[in-house]
């Protein structure tokens, strides 16, 4: 049974353990997370959850992460009002990386990158160089005003 807390009670008599602490942080309290789109599979985006990112993640069905350049947490969506809609979350084999499947919300087709493109890896090594391989959808400029 799920807790209001993230907490799982295990049963009668047993301890209760917290969903949380099954995840192996890095010593800065960090793990990755990977952003991969329900129903296409397409890979949108990489970032970093703490704790409490992972936490509202789960409360809120919405991703939430932790921002590095901005030291806070980062409501994806927030500014650009594209916001993933959290379909499953994941943790692999060794506990150390987290898979979001979503929903990417706020424009059809989902713009995950805050370049204005589907995917944050539009970007093609191919004969020795990077190439452009997906169209902005909407200019960031229509985007964060």
């Amino acid at each position: 049974m799920l807790l209001a807390d993230g907490r799982f009670a295990s049963g009668a008599g047993t301890p209760i353990l917290n969903w949380l602490d099954e995840v192996k942080w890095d010593a800065n309290g960090l793990v990755p997370a990977i952003a991969q789109e329900v129903g296409s599979n397409d890979v949108l985006m990489f970032a970093y959850m703490n704790r409490e990112a992972l936490a509202r993640t789960a409360e809120t069905g919405e991703a939430v992460y932790f921002s590095r350049s901005r030291n806070r947490l980062w409501h994806k969506g927030e500014e650009s009002g594209h916001v993933p809609k959290v379909h499953e979350m994941r943790l692999d084999c060794d506990a150390d990386v987290v898979l979001l499947e979503v929903e990417q919300r706020g424009h059809t087709p989902g713009i995950a990158c805050h370049t204005g493109r589907h995917s944050c890896f539009f970007q093609l090594y191919k004969d020795g160089a990077w190439h452009t391989v997906e169209p902005v959808l909407k200019e960031p400029e229509r985007i964060y005003k």
